[in-house]
This record gives structure tokens, C-alpha cells and sequence, in this order.
């Protein structure tokens, strides 16, 4: 409204008619503000998108401590355990396909799993 105040002011002595000055005021801002929504709906639309929600780098630190502390600790068990777990959670193999690749049965590959997640917990516990 200000900005329409100033351009009636700045073109008093142009109007033919200042008994219609109210009404060109009036026009004015109407006018003013269809520009301001239309600008506004051409910058909404191509405005650049933003990028989908990254991780901040603090996050990617964290991760490397952990991934780095997993892998000491795996380090850490027994060789039969390591393997189960790290085929069962990093190769993403199934307790059957794991079972052919260590030449076991599917109960031991359970045991092994389940007694190397326990030992892993414990170290990791320790290491912090």
C-alpha cells in the first residue's frame, strides 16, 4: 500500500482528474498486489528444490567410529563366529546358504550367530 501511497504522490500533478484520485489509489494497490502474488507464484515455481534431508557430516564421523569399532571387535571372536556373522549381516545370506558355505549344519550356524552376537555385544561394551 506504502508503494502505491508514493506513486500518487510522485504523479499528483500527472492525474487529470484528482477527484478520482481515490479511486486510482485503490486500482493502484489491487493492481501492486496481483503483481506481488504473481512474482511470488513464478519464484515458488521454479524455485531450486531442495535436496532430500543428507546426513550431516558429524552423523558420517559418528558412523566411521562405529563401523570402525564393529569391525575391531569382530576381530576380536572366535574365526567360526566372525564368518557366521559377518556372511549372515554383511553378505546377507540366509541360514541354509551360510550353513552350505561353512560345510555346517543350520543349528550350528544359529549357535555360532547367536553366541557371536553376544560375544560382539560384550566387546563393543567393553570398548566403550
Amino acid at each position: 500500500m506504502q508503494d502505491a501511497f508514493v506513486a500518487i504522490h510522485g504523479a499528483w500533478r500527472r492525474l487529470r482528474d484528482p477527484d478520482k484520485a481515490l479511486a486510482y489509489l485503490r486500482q493502484s494497490v489491487v493492481n501492486r498486489s496481483r503483481s506481488v502474488l504473481r512474482h511470488r507464484a513464478v519464484v515458488e515455481k521454479y524455485a531450486p528444490k531442495g535436496l532430500p534431508d543428507a546426513p550431516s557430516a558429524e552423523n558420517g564421523a559418528i558412523g566411521e567410529l562405529e563401523r570402525s569399532a564393529v569391525i575391531e571387535a569382530l576381530r576380536a571372536l572366535p574365526a567360526r563366529q566372525r564368518e557366521a556373522l559377518v556372511l549372515r549381516y554383511y553378505g546377507d545370506l540366509s541360514e541354509a546358504e551360510i550353513a552350505h558355505a561353512m560345510g555346517i549344519s543350520k543349528g550350528a550356524v544359529k549357535s555360532h550367530t547367536a553366541r557371536g552376537m553376544a560375544a560382539l555385544r560384550s566387546v563393543l561394551e567393553k570398548m566403550s
